[in-house]
């Protein structure tokens, strides 16, 4: 029996290779230290548990929640905006909160697409700016990640050459897997570039709080207009550490939103309301635990970047995000990021993400997640010491068929 339509359209999921391997690893023992996907290990702040603790079991709030957010939710997230960017919003017809950022991109990609659209999006990127469009029977064109005149030139021959022309293009900085961060002038070319090719701008900032330089990463609706073709979504996974949480916003252009609140309203009811209350406590209190959040990360880059060189690996510093983009070491990259992964839990004990996954381009890369202590990331660096100190010679490792 055939697949389903969207099943079918879906490549087979190439982190669960690394994932499988990974579990058999530690069934039989071993200490695999998982740098592969990107989920904190940091607390989340306990003013937020109290406040969640405090406010569930009280009366009503077990009963259906608001869809697209209950009203002080969305209210404490256009004061962010107003606060961090500058941006004002209006709580209730420009924000909306999601069960995160990606079922919020997933459901906007289900609202705005039809089959055989078009969307420009970076490529590598986090699977599902891509995917969630290719559920939705749109078409898929690839533009580079670095925001800079090549993004551009490519994505105006992508125009060119696309029938039907693309109804949007995404963008997400600071960027998932690579690290890169945007200017506010890049944006701001960005915005006329939609503008003048009557495009929608879709904006990923689930990173913007985890920077490590003096700038923080702008918003691309601190540009006058923005908001006429932008939407944006952000996440207080990684700001706060509360990624099993599930708690999102998508804010910007009022049509968009109307769009994506409308599927909202026939799939969910959205998160639990004490969650949704302590979410607000989150972003109206004291932000001593998001500053604690980047110096700990920092913390780990630096010790990454150290003790890891000290390895025999280079790994370039990240100014943003909790993730480092890394090179396959060169003798190693005609096995593909996959099989190099491999290699790694089996002979240093250390997970990693294949780049592949996050699209072809990223082939000759893998992912590193901050998401381990210092004492691990030095512990995964003396294991990938032993495996290239000792290691076969790169003949006997390579597949027959990539030798040929």
């Amino acid at each position: 029996m055939s697949d389903f339509y969207r099943v079918r359209r879906l490549p087979p999921y190439v982190f669960e290779q690394v994932n499988r391997l990974k579990a058999k690893a530690r069934a039989a023992g071993a200490d695999i230290i998982d740098l592969g996907m990107g989920n904190p290990d940091l607390p989340a702040p306990k003013h937020v548990v109290d406040k969640l603790v405090e406010t569930a079991g009280k009366p009503r709030t077990d009963r259906y929640s608001a869809s697209k957010g209950i009203a002080g939710l969305r209210r404490a997230q256009a004061g962010y905006y107003e606060r961090r960017f500058g941006v004002k919003l209006d709580p209730d017809t420009e924000v909306v909160a999601t069960l995160g950022s990606k079922e919020g991109f997933a459901n906007m990609a289900q609202a705005i697409t039809a089959p055989g659209d078009v969307v420009l999006v970076p490529n590598p990127s986090y699977p599902i700016h891509a995917f969630g469009f290719l559920m939705a029977g749109g078409v898929i064109r690839s533009v580079p990640i670095e925001p800079n005149e090549e993004f551009f030139r490519a994505a105006e021959r992508a125009i060119m050459h696309s029938i039907p022309k693309p109804i949007a293009v995404v963008v997400c900085y600071p960027s998932n897997p690579t690290a890169m961060v945007a200017s506010l002038d890049f944006y701001r070319d960005l915005v006329a570039f939609a503008k003048k090719h009557d495009i929608y701008i879709l904006s990923d900032i689930a990173y913007a709080e985890v920077y490590f330089d003096d700038d923080p990463p702008p918003s691309v609706l601190q540009v006058p207009g923005a908001k006429d073709i932008c939407v944006e979504f952000s996440s207080l996974s990684k700001t706060f550490s509360m990624a099993g949480w599930r708690v999102g916003f998508a804010v910007g252009n009022e049509r968009l939103l109307n769009a994506l609140s409308r599927v909202k309203s026939y799939l969910d009811y959205g998160a639990f309301t004490p969650i949704q209350v302590a979410a607000t406590a989150a972003l109206n209190g004291p932000d001593d635990c998001i500053k604690e959040m980047r110096a700990t990360y920092k913390r780990r880059r630096d010790v990454m970047v150290e003790s890891f060189a000290q390895a025999g690996w280079h790994i370039p510093a990240p100014s943003a995000s909790m993730f480092a983009w890394v090179p396959v070491p060169e003798k190693y990259r005609p096995l593909g990021s996959i099989e190099f992964s491999k290699l790694l839990i089996e002979k240093a004990d250390v997970a990693v993400a294949p780049g592949i996954g996050f699209g072809e381009h990223g082939d000759d890369y893998v992912r590193l997640a901050l998401v381990e202590n210092e004492q691990r990331i030095r512990q995964a660096a003396r294991g990938i010491r032993r495996f290239f100190d000792g290691e076969d010679t790169l003949h006997n490792m390579i597949p027959a068929q990539a030798q040929a």
